[in-house]
């Protein structure tokens, strides 16, 4: 008679509920370390020379960006696409892999979901700074007003933009904090000074750990990871929209939908492998993120990257079947015009370095591992710039031909916004839990009678 096999634990280190506890509570009670500080001071410096710019062009106008009559949508646009993209992997690991019952997101959706809501903050920020009068923003709401019959405009896709984004980071942050409060009552009740404890029971909500509050917090969270999963596919999809609506060669595909989603959490996914790997070894969680976690994450990037590899073959190609001279200028524009540059580095990192990770040594090495997410990022930035920028500089009238450049009040407030992320995700590691204590506990038990199901099933045999 030969027994099943259990599958590998997922939680290395034979741990004990205690010990969990004690790990994830470590680096908040620890206080920071001086690489913490450094990086932190770091982010600020970067997060405030992007203040620095994005005041300096309040005051004085967009005129201090490189945009020109044909180019009007270029590095902001480029940069909104980008961050709402990033922060698509931690509702899909929070969401949809809860639902799916795959229960080796329990180390990292905490991180993920956080890196969610910093994202799409990062993001909220350009189109805010792209109105050139960003303190009138709430015009975008269709609310009552002295203004006479004066309502937004229900057809553009930038309104739903707002609405889609909105909707995403209210929910996103709703999710998030709900599946915060077991492990706030477990620091509110190992805290010693009288401010945490204060702090920590009002976050906690009056959490006491009873079986009737566990059974109505389960069915709270997996309502709002119901709700929470068609987000992952509309949001993108939304954002596709204000280009798939126009007439501009290019943009107008009705591939744009599915192929915008799939490289959302392509970029995410390589986004939360960066995070991971550096956090796995400051924080010293390599028995709770393991190789299988990263390997695991890296089989996603490479099938969303297949999906991204093979949207741009569909685009090259619908653009040749159609008999259109201007769609076929464009894609032949892209690849061999003066951007050229930006398209080879973007198909570079989005379809040929990913494919490494077909080798399953390379895909349980961490240094490749960091190595590849890191392109796949700056190729995915890419990707934005070449859809948006290739198809507005060579116009349908050549005497409106111009080149884009961006100034470098631009390039700082790119660099601003990532200050903001990390400035903000270096917080959310020093004062909440980076690993969700309540959901690790519930797979300890996962796969911890492998060696003796193996010796069971030899002896009986």
């Amino acid at each position: 008679m030969r027994f099943s096999i259990l599958r590998k634990p997922l939680i290395h280190g034979d741990k004990s509920l205690a010990q969990v506890t004690n790990d994830v509570a470590r680096p908040l009670e620890a206080g920071p370390t001086t690489l913490w500080w450094s990086a932190f001071i770091i982010s600020v410096a970067v997060l405030i020379l992007g203040v620095v710019a994005v005041t300096y062009e309040i005051m004085t106008g967009i005129g201090t960006w490189g945009l020109n009559k044909t180019v009007g949508w270029a590095f902001d646009i480029t940069n909104f696409v980008f961050w709402v993209g990033i922060g698509h992997a931690g509702t899909l690991i929070s969401a949809i892999l809860f639902l799916f019952r795959q229960r080796w997101r329990t180390s990292i959706n905490r991180s993920a979901e956080a890196m969610t809501i910093i994202a799409v903050m990062c993001a909220g920020i350009f189109p805010l700074i792209h109105l050139g009068r960003p303190w009138l923003f709430f015009w975008i709401a269709p609310y009552p007003n002295l203004r006479g019959s004066l309502w937004v405009n229900f057809r553009s896709p930038l309104l739903w933009d707002f609405f889609a984004i909105s909707t995403y980071f209210t929910i996103s942050l709703v999710f998030w904090y709900i599946g915060l409060i077991p492990d706030m009552a477990t620091l509110r009740d190992r805290a010693r000074s009288k401010i945490k404890k204060v702090v920590y029971r009002l976050m906690s909500f009056g959490w006491n750990g009873s079986t009737r509050t566990w059974q109505r917090y389960e069915v709270v969270y997996l309502l709002l990871a119901a709700l929470a999963t068609p987000l992952v596919l509309s949001v993108h999809s939304i954002v596709s929209m204000d280009f798939a609506t126009s007439v501009i060669p290019g943009w107008h595909s009705t591939i744009f939908p599915p192929y915008f989603v799939a490289g959302a959490v392509f970029s995410g996914f390589a986004m939360v492998l960066t995070l991971m790997i550096i956090a796995r070894k400051v924080l010293r969680y390599e028995e709770y993120i393991t190789i299988d976690h990263i390997e695991k994450m890296c089989k996603i990037v490479l099938v969303t990257g297949g999906i991204v590899a093979l949207s741009y073959g569909i685009e090259m190609f619908m653009a040749w079947y159609s008999v259109n001279e201007y769609e076929r200028f464009v894609f032949i524009n892209r690849a061999l015009g003066p951007y050229a540059w930006a398209f080879w580095i973007m198909v570079a990192c989005n379809v040929a370095i990913p494919q490494l990770l077909w080798i399953k040594k390379l895909r349980r090495s961490l240094v490749t591992v960091f190595i590849i997410s890191i392109f796949i990022n700056i190729g995915m930035w890419f990707e934005r710039f070449v859809i948006i920028v290739t198809s507005l500089h060579r116009d349908f009238l050549p005497s409106s031909w111009v080149m884009y450049k961006p100034t470098i009040i631009e390039i700082a407030t790119l660099a601003g916004s990532f200050g903001l992320f990390f400035t903000l995700f270096l917080l959310f590691a020093r004062f909440i839990p980076f690993i969700a204590m309540g959901e690790v506990k519930g797979v300890l038990n996962y796969g911890r009678n492998t060696k003796k199901s193996v010796s069971l099933s030899t002896k009986t045999d």
